[in-house]
């Protein structure tokens, strides 16, 4: 009997903002209750920090340079396989809920230029699918647009776009249909006042007055039951994506979930106040950036941030994820009650990290830190999490893994062969407890679409992460990054210029080369 699969997925959420991850504060008793009963990852890296390059890389099992969608602002062709596909080609329903970003949300990308516009051929041409599907300004100007079916394999989707209360697609649409007057509740200047907070002056959070209910994290667990009844009622096995857009930025955790944590009672990230020996470039500008008062704190891009700006940001963080803990407690809840609890497959991970007050920094941006590249990765298999002994030894996994090892675990799991060009390994022996074969080492890419911070060109970056150290290196060749991790967890010694870990540096360097080759 096929197994059905849940995948859960959320936006922008470090490994250790979860008690399964040895957090403490954060209550998310679901989430636990799906590592205690199976494989839980405690080196699970993205093949890109940014969501939609990493995002493409999951559906793929593929690397940006290959697929193509190397950062935000590109858009995934249809001529890419993605293993929804094959799934939906053997049976399976596949339906998607809440954030896809496999295309552009705020503007559409370059548009091929006409024959006679061309100065000369283009590397590319259009592959023939409909590109800008996944545009806000669309969803918000034509009440009659909508998706493809089937969208890079999934034969359903309810859409959520973009992040906060402000989301758009089928969310709002919904939403207006409960409440005739909903843009009045939504955004920043329609939030209940909280002057006491520090994020809410640079429009990082706001209180919003979206009641719980109809937040678009429950609007993502109700669809995403909606969809499970489906498919149980057709008769089919499954393949359903549960895609929370949060915890990501804006903070803006609705009803109780807001005061859920006190910032007051938030301890800061044990690198905030360390000491940092030949910090990279790119760190000290935004330190410098802060003392200057010339920092930008109401963007995207990470930022320097105060002691206090910190304990917000992380308290309303896990307001967020209490509440999709919840979410994901009442999905479990639905798979029991239809009796297909023992026969789904669940895996949750995140689309990549954020700073979280590391380094002094919020948010996310070209600095390839622990909290950024390394997310949560837990794979419940009802039907080998029954003993034990099973459960304790795969509890906490130090193997090197990596998002484009979902696609490939869930073909194996599934009894279907996984598409030529794959790159990511199935998971599955290290889950059955063998242990040849494992990696070395993982590559992650950054290539950016604009200028950040110092860099005098487009950011382009590679970091190799070994068992023992992380080396990273950008297209400004003269500086770069090397971290031991073993002797060094917080990443504060960087190496780089070290006379005496130059043998070690060239090491890595020739390591990186090689795994890109």
């Amino acid at each position: 009997m096929q197994p059905n699969f849940l995948f859960i997925i959320t936006d922008q959420q470090r490994a250790d903002h979860l008690g399964c991850y040895g957090n403490t504060v954060v209550r998310t008793p679901h989430i636990d209750a799906l590592a205690r009963r199976g494989f839980r990852s405690e080196r699970f890296y993205v093949a890109n920090p940014v969501c939609s390059p990493n995002r493409a890389s999951i559906m793929t099992g593929r690397m940006p340079s290959l697929h193509r969608l190397r950062h935000n602002g590109i858009e995934l062709s249809f001529t890419e396989t993605t293993f929804p596909q094959l799934l939906m080609d053997a049976g399976y329903r596949t339906a998607l809920n809440g954030k896809s970003h496999l295309q552009c949300i705020h503007a559409a990308p370059a548009a091929y230029p006409t024959p006679e516009e061309r100065l000369s051929p283009e590397a590319r041409r259009p592959d023939g699918g409909r590109h800008g599907q996944e545009q806000e300004k669309t969803w918000e100007n034509d009440p009659e647009h909508d998706l493809d079916l089937p969208y890079y394999g999934f034969e359903r989707v309810r859409l959520s776009i973009m992040h906060a209360d402000r989301q758009q697609g089928h969310w709002r649409r919904w939403l207006r249909q409960q409440l005739p007057d909903a843009d009045k509740l939504i955004g920043p200047d329609n939030a209940i006042p909280t002057p006491e907070y520090e994020l809410v002056k640079s429009r990082q959070a706001w209180r919003t007055q979206v009641p719980e209910e109809l937040y678009p994290n429950h609007w993502i667990t109700d669809e995403t039951i909606k969809s499970i009844r489906d498919s149980v009622h057709d008769g089919k096995p499954f393949f359903i994506q549960c895609s929370y857009p949060d915890p990501h930025h804006p903070f803006t955790p609705p009803g109780k979930y807001w005061s859920m944590y006190s910032p007051d009672d938030i301890p800061l990230p044990a690198s905030y106040g360390a000491a940092h020996t030949n910090p990279p470039r790119q760190l000290q500008w935004n330190w410098d950036a802060r003392e200057a008062g010339t920092g930008i704190k109401n963007g995207q891009p990470a930022f320097a941030c105060t002691e206090r700006e910190a304990r917000e940001a992380i308290a309303l963080n896990y307001g967020t994820i209490s509440q999709i803990d919840d979410g994901v407690g009442r999905i479990m809840a639905e798979l029991e009650r239809l009796g297909i609890a023992d026969n789904t497959v669940v895996i949750f991970t995140a689309d990549h990290g954020d700073l979280m007050g590391d380094h002094q920094m919020l948010l996310k941006g070209p600095l390839h830190y622990q909290g950024l590249i390394r997310v949560p990765f837990i794979w419940m298999d009802p039907r080998a999490a029954t003993t034990t002994d099973a459960a304790a030894r795969n509890a906490a996994s130090q193997a090197l893994l990596q998002s484009t090892d979902i696609g490939p675990s869930v073909l194996e799991s599934a009894g279907l062969a996984r598409f030529n060009g794959m790159q990511g390994r199935s998971v599955l022996p290290l889950v059955a407890g063998e242990t040849d074969g494992v990696r070395e080492s993982v590559l992650v890419e950054d290539d950016r679409q604009r200028h950040f911070y110092c860099f005098e060109t487009r950011v382009r970056m590679r970091s190799l992460v070994t068992d023992t150290h992380r080396i990273t290196i950008n297209d400004e060749t003269e500086w770069g990054e090397l971290h031991d991790l073993k002797n060094d967890p917080l990443e504060l010694v960087n190496l780089w210029d070290d006379p005496g870990a130059r043998t070690m540096r060239a090491d890595l360097v020739q390591a990186l080369a090689r795994k890109m080759i």
